[in-house]
């Protein structure tokens, strides 16, 4: 590698590991990309997080889901669903009921409102996707989607 994560992080001595470095240069990127789409939301005054809760809900509609498939389908973990979609719904861009059959079950829906949002942000999180990663080009792209999908299996067995 380049060493310029270890120029960056302004570490001394050599990593560990091949590993331990290519670790710490995904979280660093992670960290990064996730600042630009923050940057990028903040207008909308949704988190990354709440994004991708409203993505999950458009991608149901209009029959919604369960608040646990939701917990489930998102990209990063978030311990307090609840309160996000408090903050969603008080915005009035979803909509949460109790299901008739087994109350334990809460079922959300993205509203006309939420749809909305989205659909002008579509074109914001396009142009910031290909901003971050676009000067990679399809075939590096590619590969890249590879090999995350990858370590992320070996994460998840």
């Amino acid at each position: 590698m380049s060493g310029k994560l270890q120029k960056e992080i302004a570490k001394s001595g050599p990593f560990a590991s091949l590993e331990e470095e290519v670790m710490l240069n995904l979280l660093r990127t992670a960290d990064r990309l996730m600042g630009m789409l923050e940057g990028a939301l903040k207008p909308s005054g949704l988190t990354p997080t709440q994004y991708n809760v409203l993505r999950i809900l458009r991608g149901m509609s209009p029959q919604g889901i369960a608040c646990q498939e939701i917990a489930r389908r998102m990209i990063t973990r978030d311990a307090d669903l609840t309160r996000l979609l408090d903050r969603l719904e008080s915005r009035g861009l979803v909509h949460r009921q109790r299901q008739e059959d087994d109350r334990r079950v809460v079922h959300a829906t993205i509203t006309g409102a939420g749809i909305s949002l989205l659909t002008e942000l579509d074109s914001v999180a396009l142009k910031t996707n290909q901003e971050a990663l676009g000067h990679l080009g399809s075939e590096r792209l590619r590969l890249l989607g590879e090999l995350l999908e990858a370590a992320r299996d070996r994460a998840e067995s």
